[in-house]
């Protein structure tokens, strides 16, 4: 499925409140596994290949890109340098908590 069928997909299925309820919690975890996907293919490099870079199983990136498994921000570091790029976290006071 491509990027712009799934973004649509998602948005029809946004309407329904149990679907939103599910991708509110499940939303960052999908962001980052799309990003580590792009980068890893960008890097012309298979799931097999990264999991060698990083001494770790193809299963477990497997698991990774498809948000299955939780990783901590320390492994989510090795994981973007091994692919060439640096993690970047900006957190910001919501709209509604602005002065």
């Amino acid at each position: 499925m491509k990027n712009d069928d799934l973004q649509q997909y998602i948005d029809q299925r946004m309407a329904d409140p149990h679907f939103k309820s599910a991708w509110d919690e499940s939303r960052l975890e999908y962001m980052v596994a799309r990003q580590l996907i792009q980068l890893r293919r960008e890097q012309g490099l298979t799931q097999n290949q990264l999991a060698h870079k990083l001494h770790t199983q193809q299963s477990e990136i497997s698991r990774i890109e498809a948000g299955d498994q939780n990783i901590s921000l320390g492994k989510l570091e090795k994981l973007v340098t091994a692919l060439g790029a640096r993690v970047s976290i900006i957190i910001e006071p919501s709209a509604a908590n602005r002065p």
